[in-house]
């Protein structure tokens, strides 16, 4: 069987699976639609969490970023994990013990203000809305590669399936769902890099073979190989690169683990459990599903770089002739996210740090990790099940992104604000129609991204680092930020996050729409935009605390009692008093 009828039917047959169980599990109420009516068993929360998390960005875009950015890539291994850990111990126990459907509700709760829920609404859009379009622009690199049509065609081949377990599924379709679709995307991750690395070092354990020595009789480490041929071809050595600055690549990953802590369709699954301590449990799940793939992911890197690095320069000081290069070039070349272009007319593929000879002008990120198999040669299954991984990533966390937009404007902004009498029918119907609505719009702002997957997630990140974490972790473990501070410090934070993004990627990433462009895009201390989020996370909490501190006002006293409730464990109160 060839590659392409294996790999439809590997894919298609996924897809079936999804629908089938959207259909199963499809939601009949609106705390079916929200929640999943809280009785999901905490493992199987912890493993659709894990690929609510995984996202294109882990699963396509991570690897391909350390393949090209060396060590300074380590920012999102190290952000995004440590900010689950964050997110665990700090937020979702408590946000589970308060117990309603969503993070503005507990904000509009907790500040008692319809004002702070409509502001923390629109911060969950913005953020949500960038973050979706890096998972739609995962979509599209999967479809178009394996469908091989053009990246627009596969984006909107995937919107399509995306729209249609997610809107008849809801939470509890979305969860049983992406319990399916982890066990697709992490065994297409792993038995690759398996292979590859006993090819590489002779050692099948990927992270093993990560640092050790090459099988080819060279007894050279695999890690000190690549450093040599990446600095002969002009780029820095690949071990030590780090982002930019050791500042930027500090704020960098703190910017993604407050950012990890802050984003409500992550915080959403833990509304999903039955109480508490199982909320705790399916995080401690969550992490050991997460870890399956962050801790291959280096070694996925590391491989897909060399074996590029192979494919077009054989021997040193060999290139491929163009017209021989192998399948896998040509196919990607036909989604436009590979091109070469014959600068010195000699025919041949010339792959340097210098622009002016290199001639593989184009190789997107995001491309690494389904390119990776067909250049180490694999059999035609294994490449057909990544294929399936990649989009079982895009989709599981598209689908959870989705519902918190759709959720944030149903039920928050309708249910909360506007029409407070609408019926659950009603309620239920609104939220189907939203969540169409906001899969046109991300799928249209991911036809032209702000760049690769991880990039723009990296902005939304950011974004609510900037805004929602800040407001959340005062509302948990401060009895005496008010409304007004709140507030205050939602908007100044999302705000001057904004700004800074603005100057250099334009409003709402439509090109020619940057403003103050004179300045240098990071010039305050060397910040990356994709890391400011932590400079507005700053900004949220003085503004807060400060407008607290000028102002007589003191939240009522229900809101105080509100607070210890949901920070003391349950039947700990009355064992005090004794």
């Amino acid at each position: 069987m060839d590659l392409k009828t294996l790999t439809y039917l590997v894919v298609f047959s996924t897809f079936a699976l999804y629908f089938g169980i959207a259909w199963w599990a499809r939601a009949s109420t609106t705390s079916d639609f929200y929640v999943a009516s809280k009785g999901v068993h905490p493992v199987l929360n912890g493993m659709a969490t894990g690929a609510d998390w995984m996202s294109a960005a882990s699963f396509l875009s991570m690897a391909g970023l350390i393949a090209f950015m060396g060590y300074g890539g380590s920012v999102f291994l190290m952000g995004w994990t440590g900010g689950y850990v964050l997110l665990a111990m700090l937020l979702a126990p408590y946000l589970r013990k308060y117990g309603k459907f969503t993070v503005p509700e507990f904000i509009g709760d907790r500040f008692y203000s319809r004002t702070a829920r409509l502001v923390a609404v629109a911060c969950l859009i913005i953020a949500s809305l960038t973050y979706v379009i890096g998972q739609m622009k995962g979509v599209g690199v999967a479809f178009s590669r394996f469908l091989e049509v053009k990246f627009e065609y596969g984006l909107g081949i995937g919107m399509f399936v995306v729209w249609v377990y997610a809107v008849l599924g809801g939470m509890k379709g979305i969860t049983y769902t992406q319990i399916a679709q982890y066990c697709v995307l992490i065994f297409a991750y792993t038995v690759p890099a398996i292979f590859i690395s006993f090819y590489l070092t002779g050692n099948p354990v990927p992270q093993l073979g990560l640092g050790s020595k090459m099988a080819d009789g060279s007894h050279i480490y695999l890690l000190d190989k690549l450093d040599r041929i990446v600095t002969d071809l002009g780029f820095r050595e690949y071990t030590t690169a780090v982002l930019d600055s050791k500042l930027n690549m500090f704020a960098y990953t703190l910017s993604l683990m407050i950012g990890t802590a802050g984003l409500p369709h992550v915080i959403m699954r833990f509304f999903t459990v039955p109480s508490v301590k199982a909320a705790r449990s399916s995080a401690g799940w969550a992490l050991v599903f997460i870890a399956l793939l962050y801790t291959v992911a280096p070694a996925v890197a590391v491989m897909a770089r060399l074996n590029l690095i192979h494919t077009v320069q054989p021997e040193a000081g060999q290139h491929m002739v163009y017209e021989q290069r192998p399948d896998w070039v040509k196919k990607w070349e036909t989604t436009g996210l590979l091109k070469f272009e014959d600068k010195n007319g000699d025919g041949k593929i010339q792959y340097s740090a210098d622009e002016s000879r290199n001639e593989l002008v184009k190789i997107d990120p995001d491309i690494m990790v389904l390119a990776n198999p067909e250049m180490a040669k694999l059999p035609y299954w294994v490449i057909a099940l990544v294929a399936a991984g990649g989009l079982a990533a895009a989709l599981s966390t598209a689908a959870g992104l989705l519902l918190a937009i759709s959720s944030s404007i149903s039920h928050d902004l309708m249910k909360g604000v506007l029409t407070p009498t609408i019926s659950e029918r009603r309620e239920l119907l609104a939220s189907r129609i939203v969540m169409t609505l906001a899969i046109l719009v991300a799928g249209y702002l991911g036809l032209d991204p702000p760049g690769f997957a991880a990039g723009t997630v990296a902005l939304a990140f950011g974004l609510a680092a900037a805004s929602i974490f800040p407001a959340l972790m005062m509302g948990i473990f401060s009895k005496r930020i008010t409304a007004k501070a709140a507030i205050a410090g939602m908007l100044a934070g999302i705000g001057v996050t904004l700004l800074y993004v603005f100057q250099h990627h334009g409003i709402m990433f439509i090109k020619g729409t940057e403003f103050l462009g004179n300045m240098d895009k990071n010039w305050f201390l060397g910040i990356d935009p994709k890391a400011f989020g932590v400079v507005g996370a700053l900004v949220n909490f003085s503004v807060a605390f400060l407008v607290t501190r000028l102002s007589s006002e003191q939240p009522p006293e229900r809101i105080q009692h509100l607070v210890e409730d949901i920070r003391i464990p349950s039947g700990a109160r009355s064992a005090l008093h004794h």
